[in-house]
């Protein structure tokens, strides 16, 4: 008896003869389709949180985050992973992204990259993965050998491993601590997982990252106080966020930036609690990095 057609991999009646449909007609089928996907997402927030969990956990004790994938996955990793620096002022190694077939891969597809299943092992070895560090795996069909074999070698290491699929019946999930399967259906053009089930995966590590960073004291309330300003626009948003939450005027940032070296946090707790640079960085040390538990521990939140 054949096994069942992976979902990827399956034919929607909803976009039955679209070749025949209007653009308008077309775009709507499109729509429609991608409204199940942020309810399938939805659908997973407590598989989703408990593998949050581990990775702030391993980020507490100096480990990092992995991701990794093949085509679309792969590069929707890589994305999300290149990201964090700027964002939250993170090395760039905290959050790394591998993809079947290397950089080339990014831009040009190496399809049989994803067949082989001792390289992904191969790179988490250049990057000395360790059992602190947590291994997200990300293949729509979920069936990668190069994601397969990756994972499996790091939970023999003692590592965390999550796995994110959109196929029930994905390889991946014999190797996850963490299984989260996304349920968003068949894709409107059969078998191209860069739609609906990308935009899942895209959803999904954006969750990740993002909640282990405000986890982690990288935002306060819902500001980004620890972003790198690499060019003039992240520098004027920087001294705007320090007099956001300061309410000084416009000198006074210019002053508090340059004080601080361009750590808004660092400027702000100058700020607010009239200490000097070095004592606002001891603080936020002790504070685990979190600005509110800075402030709360001087009684002097805003």
């Amino acid at each position: 008896m054949k096994s069942p057609l992976p979902t990827t991999e399956q034919r929607n009646p909803a976009s039955y003869r679209i070749d025949t449909k209007s653009t308008l007609e077309i775009l709507t089928i499109i729509n429609q389709e991608d409204r199940k996907v942020p309810v399938a997402v939805g659908n997973k927030l407590n598989e989703i949180a408990a593998l949050v969990d581990d990775v702030v956990t391993s980020f507490k004790k100096g480990g990092r985050l992995f991701y990794i994938g093949a085509g679309t996955s792969g590069r929707l990793g890589v994305l999300d992973a290149s990201e964090c620096p700027p964002t939250y002022g993170v090395p760039p190694t905290m959050v790394q992204g591998l993809i079947a077939g290397g950089q080339i891969a990014l831009t040009t597809a190496v399809e049989a990259a994803e067949d082989d299943p001792l390289a992904g092992i191969e790179e988490l070895k250049e990057q000395d993965f360790t059992s602190d560090d947590v291994l997200v795996g990300i293949t729509a069909s979920g069936q990668a050998p190069y994601v397969i074999g990756a994972m499996e070698w790091a939970q023999s290491k003692g590592a965390k491993v999550g796995a994110i699929s959109c196929n029930e019946n994905s390889a991946v999930f014999e190797h996850a601590d963490h299984k989260i399967f996304l349920d968003v259906g068949a894709e409107i053009v059969t078998g191209s997982t860069r739609m609906k089930s990308g935009t899942a995966q895209k959803l999904v590590l954006n969750m990740i990252t993002t909640t282990s960073m405000i986890r982690i004291g990288k935002v306060y309330n819902n500001l980004m106080v620890d972003l790198l300003p690499l060019n003039a626009k992240l520098v004027d948003r920087s001294k705007r966020l320090i007099r956001e939450v300061t309410g000084c005027n416009e000198e006074d940032s210019e002053n508090l930036y340059a004080q601080s070296m361009g750590n808004i946090r660092v400027a702000i707790l100058i700020k607010l609690l009239g200490i000097e640079t070095e004592e606002a960085m001891q603080l936020l040390e002790e504070s685990q990095g979190s600005l509110n538990r800075a402030l709360d521990s001087r009684g002097a939140n805003v």
